[in-house]
């Protein structure tokens, strides 16, 4: 499978693989939607960590994902939360002051306690926000989540255009393998020089092609009568008792956190 070896496009494979799957996605949605600002309008940094260790267990202890590939996927935002969060926690000051500082140019970097509550609480709301959305894409196909939006009444021309992006982004990849590796078989990457002329090449041609053959698509769907709307196949899948109160257990708890602990 072309699309497997894409971080970004793995996500949905890995959905499709997990046990999860077959939870109604509806639910699933609203369930992360509302940990989601639970997590956000907290005052206090247990929620966030809360919901980070919960989504860990509903991902890889439920869901099925290996610990290894959920850790890796969320390096990443991790990374990007542990420099925002240096710059929260690091106040330019004319003098000393707070349990840190440190002399720089005339300046002092300053770490107070207020500072360190802050970060931490910022920190905490933006990765559990993050966890509930890795809970989301990880457990539930795009194709079901733009299912949801048409339940939801969501205009029909973003919903086509949705599904539409989702099938072509798959096309235009296996598009490019195809280019490059013909291009791998003709030394086109041999050296510096030619790998930046080859690679110019290559997405020009990537272009050209993906113009035809939207083209060509726009042709097929003519030739069986499209009129205004493109209808795909949605799979129902029922709400459960057990994963109703499981979402419910997780909303009254992250809420019961949000409201009393201060």
């Amino acid at each position: 499978n072309r699309h497997g070896h894409s971080q970004y496009l793995t996500i949905d494979v890995y959905a499709q693989m997990s046990r999860l799957n077959t939870a109604n996605a509806a639910l699933k949605g609203a369930t992360a939607l509302a940990l989601m600002l639970l997590c956000v309008t907290a005052r206090t940094p247990y929620v966030g960590l809360f919901l980070t260790v919960a989504m860990l267990i509903v991902v890889v202890g439920v869901g099925g994902l290996h610990l290894h590939t959920y850790i890796h996927m969320l390096a990443l935002p991790l990374s990007f939360l542990l420099i925002s969060g240096l710059a929260l926690l690091i106040t330019v000051s004319p003098e000393a002051s707070g349990v840190l500082a440190f002399p720089i140019f005339g300046r002092w970097l300053c770490v107070t306690a207020a500072d360190q509550t802050r970060a931490a609480l910022v920190m905490a709301r933006a990765l559990g926000a993050v966890s509930c959305l890795y809970m989301l894409s990880l457990s539930t196909p795009l194709s079901e989540l733009i299912a949801v939006l048409r339940q939801l009444h969501c205009p029909a021309i973003l919903v086509e255009l949705m599904y539409l992006i989702y099938r072509y982004v798959f096309v235009l990849l296996n598009m490019y393998h195809t280019m490059r590796d013909a291009a791998k078989s003709r030394l086109g990457f041999i050296d510096y020089r030619k790998s930046v002329r080859t690679t110019g090449n290559l997405y020009s041609n990537l272009l050209a092609r993906s113009y035809r053959q939207a083209n060509r698509n726009f042709d097929a769907m003519e030739s069986r009568c499209f009129e205004t709307e493109i209808r795909f196949l949605e799979r129902k899948n029922p709400v459960l008792r057990a994963h109703a109160g499981a979402a419910l257990l997780l909303i009254g708890t992250a809420a019961g956190m949000a409201f009393w602990i201060r």
